[in-house]
């Protein structure tokens, strides 16, 4: 990967993004409505939402494409507002290649790109770093999604940035392009970049991300690490089974153990802190009744189950 000339990971607590109280309205559709969060140099920092919470826009105003209708937001120290050139010599966004000049080439796409910077690295050590030299010559538009993601991604870094914008890098990717693109996104951390990313998906925020914001209806709900955020609603495990041929939910809340029950779409969950006494319980019910738990697992309480308890939904694809 290319080399970064950005200062190591050593001051990962020093603060690089700084949104504070940010507001964007639409009309009357509040896109955006009070949010605050800081990301640190260094870390991988995600927006996780469905559509229509409101991460793109806060990316964008953060990128400084548009200005926040109040509150303030800082880029490496720097006020997007009135130093909107000077950051974006040092951030690189992550664009839509699919709709850009399909027709060049994309070795001639990188080097477009890279006459827009006084600073860039090499093209050529870009496609490289990328994966892409053995497209250098085809046109982007005959592109895969993957290699059209990752292309996106080179287009970012070739001005050599400090801080990496992902918008929903891995949308519509098939499972090994969207890992492919994973370890992309940890090398830039490996460098010593700081990433800030927007995804809807729960996988995709677990395994990337350092810290994360959930956001819904333009605000944001929590902040934290996944620890931090499971941590700070469930002690308990969960014991979970389908949801057909279940006994009543009167009787799951009886049993021992259990401080609650969820019924999701075709599971039920049993939140308990005595997992050996709520799985006997449940084992007995069934068996007088002359069935059995249906793929009964036990687990901790994951990003989904704070997602639900936050907002009353799962998050789906």
């Amino acid at each position: 990967m290319v080399a970064s000339s950005s200062p190591s990971n050593s001051g990962a607590l020093h603060t690089v993004i700084a949104v504070d109280d940010v507001r964007k309205a639409y009309g009357s559709v509040k896109a955006v409505d009070g949010v605050s969060f800081e990301v640190r140099k260094g870390e991988i920092f995600g927006l996780l939402g469905p559509n229509g919470a409101g991460k793109t826009t806060t990316m964008e105003m953060i990128e400084g494409l548009h200005p926040p209708d109040a509150g303030s937001i800082a880029v490496l120290g720097l006020d997007v507002r009135r130093q909107a050139p000077a950051i974006k010599n040092r951030v690189g966004v992550q664009l839509q290649t699919a709709a850009l000049y399909p027709q060049l080439k994309v070795s001639e796409l990188v080097r477009l790109f890279a006459s827009f910077y006084d600073h860039h690295v090499p093209p050529d050590e870009v496609l490289d770093d990328l994966g892409l030299n053995e497209k250098r010559d085809a046109q982007t538009k005959t592109l895969s999604g993957g290699q059209q993601q990752r292309l996106s991604v080179a287009l970012a870094l070739i001005n050599d940035p400090e801080i990496v914008f992902l918008d929903e890098p891995t949308t519509g990717l098939d499972p090994a392009a969207r890992q492919s693109l994973w370890e992309v996104i940890r090398r830039l951390q490996g460098e010593g970049r700081t990433v800030l990313m927007t995804t809807h998906y729960m996988e995709e925020a677990e395994a990337l991300c350092d810290r994360l914001a959930i956001m819904d209806h333009g605000r944001i709900l929590d902040t934290g690490t996944v620890d931090e955020l499971i941590g700070r609603r469930f002690s308990e495990r969960s014991v979970r089974f389908r949801r057909e041929g279940a006994p009543p939910g009167a009787e799951l809340e009886a049993l021992a153990g259990v401080s609650r029950v969820v019924e999701e779409d075709e599971e039920i969950a049993l939140f308990t802190k005595d997992v050996p006494a709520t799985v006997a319980g449940l084992l007995d019910l069934t068996t007088r009744a002359g069935t059995e738990p249906a793929g009964l697992m036990i687990r901790r309480a994951s990003l989904e189950d704070v997602f639900l308890e936050l907002t009353g939904r799962a998050l789906r694809d």
